[in-house]
């Protein structure tokens, strides 16, 4: 952190451990404070955000209403008719179809007492503000997981079993771990449907669990060896069958669902435009602090203080045929066993 971070970190302090102080609310804290913190939040939930990065990002509604519009545009077909000569053809409309979908509020804050501010010797607003940040980031991306792994099109293992129930494991050389035919599959079907590419390839995000499986192969690439090594995505971890993958210990895992008791993890694989989601910038997320004392005579003492967040979040699938949810068992557990 720079000198002036840790300037603006001390003054805020200061605030909070003057016991005569006059600055009693959140208001009347600076602009400057105000944006370093909000913009220090939002820094460490970006890291948190895997299941965000491919989405189709849109701004939240200010002073409109709760729903927010995704807008998705149909294919044009082809133009096989040949052109007659000196004669102006028909033009075409763009066919859009509209998806709304409520944004929601969410949010987390931590009680500090008088005599923490005063006493202690760490900083505890910015470690309230780290853990904070982390658990807005974890809360945000799950909620994007769920909407995407509630998914139409389904692939169990390499679509040769019809069910999550009958997913099995009996031993690491019969099972039904991820494989590259697998993704292979995936990848296919999402060919198939024309799915556009994200930065020329297809996104898959990953279980650890299951990159142990997976990593095994001997075709297995990884961020060091590619061509481009500049646009790595936040958790990269490699690159096989026209697929970029990201590790994440979020990923979906339906717990002890298959015939053998085993978890069976949710392998994402996306196209472009396959989803959208509100963006934390601009509004989405909050940090908010309540000085001593600001509570008026529900803090007679100005013994209370709190540090917080909140946010405004949705997340919507706009095109079902563009994501494919792989369902495999793994060679560990969820609990690493």
């Amino acid at each position: 952190m720079k000198t002036t971070d840790w300037r603006l970190l001390n003054i805020r302090l200061n605030l909070f451990a003057a016991s005569n102080t006059n600055v009693t609310t959140a208001s009347e804290l600076s602009g400057e404070m105000k944006t370093y913190y909000s913009d220090y939040l939002i820094d460490l939930a970006e890291p948190e955000l895997v299941h965000d990065q491919f989405g189709q990002k849109h701004p939240i509604p200010k002073n409109g209403g709760k729903i927010i519009e995704f807008r998705k545009y149909d294919s044009l077909p082809k133009a096989t008719t040949p052109l007659t000569e000196g004669v102006t053809p028909d033009g075409q409309k763009l066919k859009m179809s509209v998806l709304t979908s409520e944004v929601k509020q969410y949010g987390g804050y931590i009680e500090l007492s008088d005599i923490l501010l005063l006493t202690a010797i760490d900083n505890n607003l910015v470690q309230a503000t780290k853990l904070l940040g982390s658990q807005a980031g974890r809360t945000l991306d799950t909620i994007t997981r769920e909407v995407l792994a509630g998914g139409t099109n389904v692939q169990y293992y390499d679509g040769s079993v019809e069910s999550r129930e009958a997913l099995t494991y009996t031993s690491k050389e019969e099972n039904h771990n991820l494989t590259v035919d697998c993704i292979k599959r995936a990848v296919r079907f999402l060919k198939t449907m024309n799915a556009p590419k994200i930065n020329g390839d297809y996104v898959a995000i990953i279980h650890p669990d299951c990159t142990y499986d997976l990593t095994n192969d001997p075709d297995w690439m990884r961020p060091h060896e590619y061509v481009d090594t500049e646009n790595i995505y936040s958790g990269e971890i490699g690159k096989i069958a026209g697929c970029r993958f990201v590790e994440t210990t979020e990923a979906k895992v339906f717990e002890k669902k298959g015939a053998e008791q085993r978890d069976v993890y949710a392998t994402l694989v996306l196209g472009d435009n396959a989803y959208g989601v509100t963006e934390i910038s601009g509004g989405g997320l909050q940090h908010i602090v309540k000085q001593l004392g600001s509570a008026g005579t529900a803090d007679p003492l100005d013994q209370r203080a709190t540090v917080g967040w909140k946010a405004t979040k949705t997340a919507e699938r706009l095109v079902e045929q563009y994501m494919v949810r792989i369902e495999t068992t793994s060679s560990f557990t969820s609990e690493g066993e």
